[in-house]
């Protein structure tokens, strides 16, 4: 626990989740790319191993003291499972250079769900792993969260985002064979990380609405993750869920998939969020992670958070505070501590918000 805090993670998110009082603001950034750099290592030796890969997470936990570690299975996961290929910069992101599916006809032909099976699957292998080092170590204080694809997005690491994006119109029923593939992958995922503990945090880059229309979103995405949720929730577990850029038309129907934790990207206004999630989802966000975390000052840190927290207020279900989105790699690390500072000292509780609107 952190020497500032009073309650560890775990003990402050089943206080919220209860309706009990608690010492803080919960506080969840994405700490997933910036990791590595958290812990002195390059993104690639970052995830070189499971050692490394919790390592990552362990020290940026014992350092900031933030609520929930992330376990970076990720967007690219299912597709790499199923062949797709990507690059390994040595301190950058990967990105996809070949995707394993070349005609969305061949969906029944060329994907088979044993190639994502955990024991199929060295990715997987090496971060369930990391997820299990990193509870081992911490589970008793914090929770570690998989990063996993929401269906949509999952379909973009198998088949190229434009000919994914062109089947909507021209091959609508291959495409829901594809959506129905990866759905089902994502379930094997999440089984295997549910089972020792993992929380889940489902992302869908590529179901923003700056990609696809509204309608689009409601055909060919919410019923899959819905299918998602309702996996998640036999299991007895919940599960966050974030969509990139402007969800704005979509917020009602991201809620519709049963999501317990509606995460959104600045392009989204926490009091609109604020009030569509009334009592159906808890609401985290949204620290711009580009103007602010990267780019902005401790004291911009500290304004952002600061304005985040005030037109959060009234959040019926429960706030969070985070980032819009994952940190990027080349965030100053004084800004992380910038970020969990602010937290603690503008989220104390009781907090007083029209206090908060006085500071200039």
């Amino acid at each position: 626990m952190h020497k500032d805090d009073q309650m560890t993670p775990n003990e402050r998110m089943e206080a919220m989740f209860s309706g009990k009082g608690f010492d803080r603001i919960p506080a969840m950034p994405f700490v997933v790319s910036i990791a590595g750099k958290m812990a002195g290592m390059t993104h690639s030796e970052k995830r070189s191993s499971a050692k490394n890969q919790a390592k990552a997470q362990i020290v940026s936990y014992e350092k900031l003291g933030h609520d929930g570690m992330c376990i970076e299975y990720g967007l690219h996961g299912i597709g790499k499972a199923c062949g797709t290929k990507c690059n390994y910069p040595e301190d950058g992101v990967p990105a996809i250079t070949e995707h394993c599916l070349k005609d969305i006809k061949n969906v029944d032909k060329d994907l088979d769900l044993e190639m994502v099976l955990l024991k199929n699957d060295s990715w997987f292998q090496l971060n369930h792993e990391a997820c299990q080092i990193c509870l081992d170590k911490y589970g008793s204080e914090v929770g570690a969260n998989a990063i996993i694809s929401g269906p949509f997005t999952a379909a973009a690491s198998i088949y190229p985002v434009e000919k994914l994006l062109r089947a909507t119109v021209k091959d609508p029923e291959n495409l829901h064979k594809l959506l129905d593939f990866c759905t089902e992958a994502s379930k094997l995922v999440i089984k295997e990380f549910i089972k020792i503990g993992g929380g889940i945090f489902i992302s869908d880059p590529v179901a923003s609405c700056d990609l696809i229309h509204p309608q689009t979103y409601r055909e060919f995405v919410m019923p899959y993750t819905k299918r998602q949720m309702d996996f998640i929730h036999s299991l007895g577990a919940g599960a966050g869920y974030h969509i990139c850029g402007n969800a704005n038309p979509i917020l009602e129907n991201m809620l519709e998939t049963g999501c317990d934790t509606l995460s959104i990207d600045t392009k989204v206004k926490l009091t609109d969020a604020r009030k569509v999630s009334e009592e159906k989802a808890i609401l985290l966000g949204n620290v711009k992670p580009l103007e602010t975390m990267m780019l902005g000052t401790y004291q911009d840190v500290f304004d952002n958070v600061r304005q985040d927290i005030i037109d959060s207020w009234g959040a019926k279900k429960g706030y969070i505070l985070g980032t819009g989105c994952d940190i990027p790699l080349n965030t100053p690390i004084e800004n992380m501590f910038a970020f969990m500072d602010a937290a603690r000292t503008f989220g104390k509780y009781p907090i007083d918000v029209e206090k908060l609107k006085r500071i200039k």
